[in-house]
């Protein structure tokens, strides 16, 4: 699989340079993903704007990736959708499940807002 990872203090941004998110590919995403978590990172942004096809175990390794970060209080951002995987999500009615935005840096702006909330929570 190719992809790089870029980590940063608060969130790492994973972009997939592949084409397709399918059988082939989605077991090292997942693997990747357990990794990162095991390393403490719960904030995730990740930027599919290469994918152009996913299939149902590519759509199970984005909602691994969702779970692990859900389950540290972090949260995992997709960008780049193109319209087969937005379609695909939207079918599957994860759309309100997933945070979605357009942009890699709309991804990093969610992710300082999400902390701001889980502190403001936190003090109450």
């Amino acid at each position: 699989m190719k992809y790089s990872i870029d980590k940063k203090e608060t969130y790492t941004i994973i972009t997939i340079d592949e084409k397709k998110l399918d059988t082939t590919v989605a077991p090292d995403l997942k693997s990747e993903f357990v990794k990162l978590n095991a390393e403490g990172i719960n904030n995730l942004i990740l930027d599919l704007s290469n994918v152009k096809y996913t299939d149902s175990s590519g759509l199970s390794s984005i909602l691994i990736a969702n779970r692990l970060c859900n389950s540290t209080g972090g949260l995992l951002v997709l960008t780049g959708l193109q319209d087969h995987v937005m379609k695909l999500i939207t079918i599957s009615k994860l759309e309100s499940v997933l945070h979605i935005l357009p942009t890699v840096e709309e991804g990093i702006d969610r992710i300082f807002l999400h902390a701001i909330e889980r502190d403001l929570t936190s003090k109450e």
